[in-house]
């Protein structure tokens, strides 16, 4: 098998993932052919890669230097903040114009009302709570969020910490670095030697007097006792717990996600943080956990609709299988005739006949021999045989894993083959109280309960719902 990129560097330029990359498809059997390079080998992998990570590095360094003389100059050097339009035009050269800034006087409305807000002791979540009751469009258009509003006082994110509102832009403050395990990027704050500041006042918003209210505010909450009990827990250095619906859960009314009210509740997150959502009753977790597995053992993969899908399923994929099968034969019979053709040419050719056209024609025969030996090669699809009592199988593991949840030691793998069988909760009021709506992947729930049966089969996104409404006693509210 081959694969035909432009250039190894069109790959990855991470020295480190072309060297995985290429150990990997080694091991399937897949050799790289590049148009650059032609077949790479542990040289190319070697010397190239570390031509292109060097490449990466230079070509960031410049980039940055091309972006510190923009802000130096008094131009944006990166995405635009709430509160200002991006210009747009020509240059007298005919170049577009970028970096350039301006300011929207609607938005710079807002922006003095939330500082103003806030410095007369209002909090970041109720200011937001009021801008959305108001329908007034946060960044982007979305919602307003708190943690937009109050934001990182000193890596200077937030409306509050903008500084950029005052006519001061701020620009290399954090520096971004990939994470080796995940490659997610992360945050890092840069020395402030480092930063490069320049004043811009056509670009100021806020006046100095209410810029110095808000910080002395600001100030004042992190000398509160509480503040500085949390800071010292440091909480951010820690992992955070995985709950078993821990991003499953879906709010009823609104569509938004659940997020914790405090360590053992949980209630719609446009609820509690935006004000724009009316459920704002919220649930027990370990009540809504207990729930959701009940509802897995005893609603999902019930006998008589695991028998329907069993059998129209092995119909399905028999019937599929079939037309392989036929495929595979005219495929064979083609070879055959293709053989006999050839052996023909061979005979004519021992014989001493010799033609013009006799070498072109014979190179096609067997370039077209070589395609049906490859397309025959791969392996005969199998017949789709499912555990009759698939669905006794799959409650019993559900079963097991919900016991295996309560030893630590055998939680966390446990936790996720759960939470790969549900594809959401649906948490919504009605009036005999609340409901609950299960989606589980049914790909995923058969294969817990008949490991390997769908190798080799197209795994189809079908879905299963059961629903189940509960007394709101029920709930320990």
């Amino acid at each position: 098998m081959f694969w035909w990129p432009e250039a190894l560097d069109r790959l990855s330029r991470d020295q480190a993932d072309v060297a995985a990359l290429y150990n990997r498809l080694s091991f399937s059997g897949v050799r790289i052919v590049t148009l650059a390079e032609g077949e790479i080998s542990e040289l190319h992998v070697g010397l190239k890669g570390t031509m292109n990570q060097i490449f990466l590095k230079d070509l960031a360094a410049k980039t940055r230097r091309g972006l510190r003389g923009r802000v130096e100059a008094g131009l944006s050097g990166g995405g635009n903040s709430y509160g200002y339009d991006v210009v747009r035009g020509l240059a007298q050269d005919g170049t577009p114009v970028t970096g350039e800034r301006r300011i929207n006087p609607e938005e710079a409305k807002i922006i003095r009302r939330i500082f103003s807000e806030f410095a007369e002791g209002h909090s970041p979540k109720a200011i937001a709570k009021r801008l959305n009751a108001e329908r007034i469009p946060g960044p982007r258009g979305a919602g307003w969020r708190d943690t937009a509003i109050r934001g990182h006082r000193q890596r200077g994110t937030g409306l509050l910490n903008n500084e950029l509102y005052i006519g001061r832009l701020v620009w290399n403050r954090l520096r971004y670095v990939k994470t080796p395990d995940t490659g997610k990027r992360v945050s890092r704050l840069n020395p402030p030697e480092d930063w490069i500041i320049t004043e811009v006042p056509d670009l100021r918003i806020v006046d100095d007097a209410l810029w110095e209210r808000v910080k002395t505010r600001q100030g004042e909450i992190d000398a509160t006792p509480r503040v500085q009990a949390i800071r010292e827990t440091r909480f951010w250095e820690k992992k955070r717990q995985v709950h078993l619906l821990t991003g499953l859960l879906t709010c009823g009314c609104c569509g938004g996600g659940f997020a914790a009210v405090g360590r053992d509740y949980v209630a719609c997150a446009n609820a509690r943080k935006l004000g724009t959502c009316s459920q704002k009753r919220s649930f027990r977790r370990s009540t809504l956990e207990e729930a959701v597995l009940q509802l897995l053992r005893d609603r999902l993969m019930q006998p008589d609709a695991v028998a329907a899908f069993v059998s129209e399923f092995g119909r399905e994929m028999n019937t599929r299988n079939s037309s392989v099968v036929a495929e595979r034969e005219r495929l064979a019979t083609q070879r055959t005739s293709l053989a006999r053709k050839l052996d023909g040419l061979y005979d004519a050719i021992a014989e001493g006949l010799r033609t013009p056209g006799l070498q072109d024609k014979l190179t096609a025969l067997e370039s077209q021999l070589s395609d049906l030996d490859a397309k025959l090669a791969a392996a005969a699809p199998s017949p789709v045989r499912l555990h009759p009592n698939l669905s006794e199988l799959y409650r019993r593991k559900v079963a097991d894993l919900a016991a295996t949840l309560e030893d630590p030691a055998l939680r966390q793998p446990a936790l996720e083959l759960i939470r790969g069988l549900i594809t959401r909760v649906t948490v919504r009021i009605a009036e005999g109280g609340p409901v609950l709506e299960l989606e589980g992947a049914l790909s995923a729930m058969i294969h817990a309960a008949q490991p390997g049966w769908l190798s080799g089969v197209d795994r189809c996104s079908v879905e299963v719902v059961a629903g189940a409404g509960f007394e709101p006693a029920a709930f320990r509210l």
